[in-house]
């Protein structure tokens, strides 16, 4: 069953990917407007907060790892 319902969904998959024909038409059109120096800041800016967090995250999960072995080793 996962398999006939992964094959369906990389069917219509294909079907929207060959079906974008306007999508360079918006981007030369952004393009010359300047615009696509927006998107592509704010794309970048999303991108650099996410791995801020991410990093952060790791960080803290470190912490807890190790102070979890430390109570361990004096238990």
């Amino acid at each position: 069953m996962k398999k006939l319902l992964s094959l369906f969904f990389l069917i219509v998959l294909s079907k929207f990917s060959f079906s974008q024909s306007g999508a360079p038409e918006m981007a030369d059109a952004m393009r010359s407007s300047g615009k696509i120096y927006v998107v592509a800041c704010v794309a970048a800016i999303v991108m650099i907060g996410l791995i801020v967090y991410l990093v952060t995250i790791d960080r803290k999960v470190s912490k807890l790892e190790r102070e979890i072995k430390s109570r361990k080793k004096t238990s």
